[in-house]
């Protein structure tokens, strides 16, 4: 952040110094309703990346699982303890490459966003990775059912998600493009409402070709869940055009010299120190969010885990509770968009955290009460999730000083990785020190906690309902 380009000032100061960048003419014209349409629906069309492929069907089902063991330990029973170690292995092998993709984006999003800033490019780096995020997709049918291809696949996904989250902070960083101060939570709700019908979509999609055997193909070689890989992709490009034919480039911030790739690492160093001098609130916010978005993310990734192991959910259950789950969320979000502008991003946060950590202790205390209690509790967690994860984008859309959309969400992105040890960690060291699974859901607990207590002692402008 220059000298160029003042911080926003303390209370309402903030929202009043960045109103001039939520739209072209610097007032509260309302954006035409295609244009937010087209933004919101960039979620839907990148969802089925994240629902389908990489939480609740290509990785856990597939990649993770049977076909990809030698044929002599696949044929043993589940519960022997070499195939078990072997799954184990898989497991193991995946999460090491997804740490290194985690790398990958915190070194990269901060920068990148830092240069689409600079360049007034956000649009074209949106373009751009959200095309590579379709070949991803695309390159996973060349993930055959033989254990010499599962390198392959786990590399390929983890590139996904690294472009994935590099495209996130782009598109994040639009969202004052297509708002204003007085719609900005509806608007990020809104996105994210769509972003979970359209994993719903998709899952159904699923659940139909499952149903009906894929109707007839021949499915050998890991062919049903490669189709699935392709269709994601189809989904993504068909579902982007309107965002890229309707929403405008925002313009490059005013007074940012452009930089070389290394030297933007100074610049984001000296921006990080500024931002606390300058912007405290900002800064300690991000730190926050860090940890108890590390937490919101712990749900989902365990979720499906709980579900199976500890209140024994067959596959198909699995996949029917994700796209419940996925309703519920969607549903719950877009609502809590407009609780989000009438009465303050952070309440909204503070009530969404509140109600997960509730829940956790209630799966934790009916672990053994039947499947009831986790469809229960498992949708009212899902409830929550949403609007956590749209006010924490609205709130900080709102509180970025002005002109360093990109800048800031690419911190916002990095910030989330740098915690990202945090959840798995506390899951796995609850359940090696009690010997059970249900335990880890303490540990998810712990981080949520953490996180809430952090924003709650963080100092925002007082929200003004406009």
């Amino acid at each position: 952040m220059t000298a160029d380009v003042p911080p926003p000032t303390a209370n309402t100061g903030a929202l009043a110094a960045f109103g001039a960048t939520f739209a072209e003419s610097g007032d509260e014209t309302p954006i035409p309703r295609k244009r937010v349409l087209s933004w919101a629906i960039w979620d839907w069309a990148t969802q089925p990346f994240n629902s389908v492929l990489l939480t609740f069907v290509f990785v856990s089902l597939y990649l993770t699982g049977s076909s990809f063991l030698p044929p002599e330990i696949a044929a043993l029973p589940e519960t022997d303890p070499v195939r078990e170690r072997a799954v184990a292995d898989l497991t193991s092998g995946y999460g090491f490459v997804s740490m290194l993709a985690g790398i990958l984006i915190l070194l990269l999003a901060p920068v990148l966003g830092q240069a689409a800033d600079r360049t007034g490019s956000k649009k074209k780096w949106l373009f751009a990775s959200t095309m590579l995020l379709a070949l991803a997709q695309f390159a996973l049918f060349f993930t055959f059912a033989d254990p010499k291809f599962f390198w392959y696949g786990a590399i390929v996904i983890s590139i996904g998600a690294v472009i994935s989250e590099i495209a996130g902070v782009n598109y994040n960083a639009m969202l004052v493009s297509v708002s204003t101060p007085k719609t900005v939570g509806r608007v990020s709700g809104l996105g994210w409402g769509l972003g979970y019908i359209g994993g719903i979509v998709a899952l159904t999609i699923i659940v139909v070709f499952t149903t009906f055997d894929w109707f007839g193909m021949d499915t050998s070689n890991g062919l049903a869940y490669r189709l699935i890989a392709v269709g994601c992709g189809v989904w993504t490009i068909v579902f982007s055009i309107p965002l890229f034919r309707n929403v405008p480039e925002p313009p490059a911030a005013p007074g940012l010299k452009r930089v070389g790739f290394f030297a933007s690492y100074v610049e984001l160093i000296r921006d990080i120190a500024r931002l606390f001098r300058t912007h405290r609130p900002t800064f300690w916010f991000l730190v926050a969010s860090a940890v108890y978005r590390d937490g919101l993310a712990g749900v989902f990734a365990f979720g499906g885990i709980l579900a199976a192991a500890v209140f024994h959910f067959s596959s198909n259950e699995v996949i029917i509770f994700a796209i419940a789950a996925n309703v519920v969320a969607g549903i719950s979000t877009v609502i809590a968009g407009r609780f989000d502008d009438r009465y303050g991003a952070k309440a909204v946060i503070v009530v969404a955290l509140s109600t997960l950590l509730a829940m956790a202790v209630v799966v934790f205390l009916l672990h053994d009460s039947g499947k009831l209690p986790f469809w229960i509790a498992g949708l009212v967690l899902s409830a929550a999730v949403g609007p956590a994860q749209a006010a924490s984008r609205s709130l900080l859309a709102r509180v970025t000083p002005p002109g360093l959309q990109g800048e800031i969400f690419g911190l916002y992105a990095t910030t989330g990785r740098v915690a990202s040890f945090m959840a798995p960690g506390m899951w796995a060291l609850f359940i090696a020190a009690f010997g059970a699974t249900y335990w880890g859901v303490l540990g998810l607990a712990i981080v949520l906690g953490v996180g809430l207590v952090l924003l709650l002692l963080v100092r925002l402008p007082k929200h003004e309902r406009l």
